[in-house]
């Protein structure tokens, strides 16, 4: 029996609120540095593929901050191409890592707020787990989610990033509910589904455009799911 539902974030409860390329270039401008946004875009998702986890088991206090702030700006220099050597390239990537730990950056997706809903009133606990930073908590708090969830469970406090099994264990114990009657929900096949089912979770794949087979279009789809 299902007891606790945790949600990925980024992807599932919010996106940004215009294209990465879009902002980027926006703010690189105004910085006086000349790039591309269609080419911002494009290296912006190589790098972030192809970035190491976001998580830093080896580290605590100040050094997760400092460490965060790195990661980011190697995938925003990648992001830029030449135009990081520009001498204004650190104002603008401080700039861009504070204006991504505001609500006005993101939207939250319309069948958010009536799925969490439905969901508290069958009584289930409710987290969020995903790979992302020391903002989290913050950006939640000004999007209006914080009150919905009973735990926030980030990448870099938690010393591992999905798909690892450590993330969702640490979640579950949060929560205090089993392993094994939590339910993870997100839009990445691997670090979410497959992560959470490693573990020994439930998960169900998120795809609002439908075309993941087996899995749900729209948040609000999930309550019914878990009466099956």
């Amino acid at each position: 029996m299902i007891r606790a539902v945790t949600l990925d974030a980024a992807g599932t409860l919010f996106a940004p609120r215009e294209p990465v390329g879009t902002t980027y270039t926006r703010l690189a401008r105004e910085a006086g540095i000349a790039v591309d946004a269609a080419e911002v875009e494009e290296r912006f998702r190589g790098a972030l593929g192809a970035a190491p986890p976001l998580a830093f088991p080896d580290a605590a206090g100040e050094e997760v901050t400092r460490r965060e702030l790195a990661w980011w700006r190697d995938v925003v220099r990648a992001s830029f191409g030449t135009g990081a050597d520009h001498p204004a390239f650190e104002g603008c990537f401080r700039a861009l890592y504070r204006h991504y730990a505001h609500g006005p950056a993101w939207a939250v997706f319309p069948d958010v707020m009536p799925a969490l809903r439905a969901l508290r009133t069958r009584g289930l606990r409710l987290a969020v787990v995903s790979n992302f930073d020391g903002r989290l908590p913050g950006l939640l708090a000004e999007l209006g989610l914080s009150p919905l969830f009973d735990a926030v469970v980030w990448s870099t406090a938690a010393g591992a990033a999905k798909p690892a099994a450590a993330i969702f264990r640490h979640a579950a114990q949060a929560l205090a509910v089993p392993i094994a009657a939590t339910c993870h929900v997100g839009d990445d096949l691997e670090a979410d589904v497959r992560g959470a089912r490693a573990a020994g979770a439930t998960a169900v794949a998120l795809h609002r455009s439908g075309t993941i087979a087996g899995g749900i279009a729209t948040l609000t789809d999930l309550p019914p799911r878990l009466g099956e």
